[in-house]
């Protein structure tokens, strides 16, 4: 697992999004980006998680901050889980774990006392220069959003 750090320039990438439309880290220079990972759409933390950001939408985008989520799902995936919860931002695709990978969220989970390999849900705030602004590992699926207001505010 990739050991990314605050301060850093964040991992470039390119890729598409749930309708196709290309998307490029770089495209978003000059603004605050939150790229989130998390295991799976329409799970119960995942729902959450993307809901808080959904529901603070507008205090991000005036705040000239992009939210980009990543997992590992299909497009047909990601388009259902935006219809089904009315999520007004993007959802990357990344069913190679190229991303995942290069921000090292894709690493051996426990789970009832088994083993696999999955995604480790993670946030990374990525600032207007490209840089790593903040990480979050521990991620309040709850109240993600306050959580990152709380962390950029102090």
């Amino acid at each position: 697992m990739k050991n990314i750090k605050i301060g850093q320039k964040a991992p470039a990438f390119k890729t598409t999004d749930q309708d196709g439309n290309k998307i490029d880290l770089k495209d978003f220079k000059g603004k605050r980006v939150i790229l989130y990972f998390y295991p799976k759409d329409n799970t119960p933390g995942c729902t959450k998680e993307a809901c808080s950001l959904r529901d603070d939408f507008e205090y991000w985008s005036s705040n000239d901050t992009v939210i980009l989520g990543v997992s590992k799902d299909s497009a047909k995936s990601h388009q259902n889980f935006i219809k089904k919860h009315t999520l007004p931002f993007p959802l990357l695709m990344d069913e190679d774990l190229k991303i995942h990978e290069a921000y090292g969220v894709w690493g051996e989970k426990t789970l009832y006392g088994k083993q696999y390999m999955g995604t480790i849900r993670t946030t990374f705030v990525i600032d207007a220069s490209g840089k790593i602004q903040a990480i979050i590992d521990k991620v309040d699926t709850a109240e993600h959003s306050q959580q990152l207001i709380d962390l950029l505010e102090n």
